[in-house]
């Protein structure tokens, strides 16, 4: 899983967005990149919040640990969880890929 890398901090995950989607999902890969659609429109700063809120009920750990850590105003982010290991994160993302 390329899109997975870890880190002292916790795991990078690779994530090509799709704003104002008909549901919260993610939908495979695309590219080298987990595709995540989300129902949020591009504005404000909302799809970033309804991503990091997606990955914290996903991993079950507060949205406080759930980073943007590039990619702020792109479709194309790389998200940094926290506290978190990348055989953990391949488990919890087992049933999406």
């Amino acid at each position: 899983m390329s899109f997975l890398t870890q880190n002292e901090q916790g795991v990078q995950i690779k994530v090509r967005l799709q704003p104002r989607a008909s549901k919260n999902e993610i939908k495979g890969m695309q590219g080298d990149s987990l595709k995540l659609r989300l129902t949020s429109p591009p504005v404000d700063g909302e799809a970033n919040n309804a991503c990091q809120l997606f990955f914290s009920k996903l991993c079950k750990i507060p949205k406080t640990n759930i980073l943007i850590i590039s990619g702020h105003k792109s479709r194309n982010k790389t998200i940094l969880i926290k506290n978190l290991t990348k055989e953990s994160m391949t488990q919890i993302l087992q049933d999406y890929i």
